[in-house]
């Protein structure tokens, strides 16, 4: 970039930043008062921000089952809403929140249940892992076991549990898992 185009945009910069300073006490005092009342928002202030571009399916009356049957198993599991968040979107990548048994052909080895587990990787028989109380506390144990989970981006915590041949995958489902824990965490 040459010298006097990178000046240019500083100083445009630098009038915007110090429009914005003054201006924005004197606007504030100029605006006419609004009745408000304060709004309660779920902050997650540790979490990172979604990556990527966001995906984002309608959910049935079963899938929404799945997602509260998660949420209930990561509060029995006495796990935050993250861990929550964690779950459904891997389990959004891996089923779609659907309970799958066994597909035939269609069937990658012989993985089971919302998150597609496996009964011979050690995850459980194929009873125990379709039975989403169970997977789900068998992904929170393994989601536990993570150094820093909490903080790190949901694809590689999510990756470091599951051992995906599409590691970057669980990255799309974020915001939607997000939304349906703000949505079903406290009911």
């Amino acid at each position: 970039m040459n010298t006097i185009f990178r000046k240019s945009m500083l100083s445009v910069a630098g009038l915007a930043f110090a429009g914005g300073v003054f201006a924005g006490p004197i606007a504030a005092h100029a605006a006419t008062p609004v009745d408000a009342k304060p709004v309660a928002v779920a902050v997650q202030t540790n979490a990172p921000k979604p990556q990527g571009e966001q995906s984002h399916i309608s959910l049935n009356d079963e899938q929404t089952a799945n997602v509260k049957a998660i949420i209930a198993a990561t509060k029995k599991a006495g796990l935050p809403e993250r861990a929550a968040v964690i779950s459904i979107a891997t389990s959004l990548q891996e089923s779609k929140l659907e309970n799958l048994g066994h597909l035939g052909d269609m069937n990658d080895h012989d993985s089971l249940g919302l998150f597609q587990q496996r009964p011979s990787s050690g995850w459980g028989t194929p009873e125990q892992i379709t039975n989403p109380e169970y997977s789900t506390t068998a992904f929170l144990k393994g989601l536990k076991q993570v150094d820093g989970w909490q903080d790190m981006p949901l694809t590689d915590a999510a990756q470091t549990v599951q051992v995906s041949a599409y590691p970057d995958a669980y990255a799309q489902w974020e915001q939607q898992a997000t939304d349906l824990v703000a949505q079903h965490w406290n009911s």
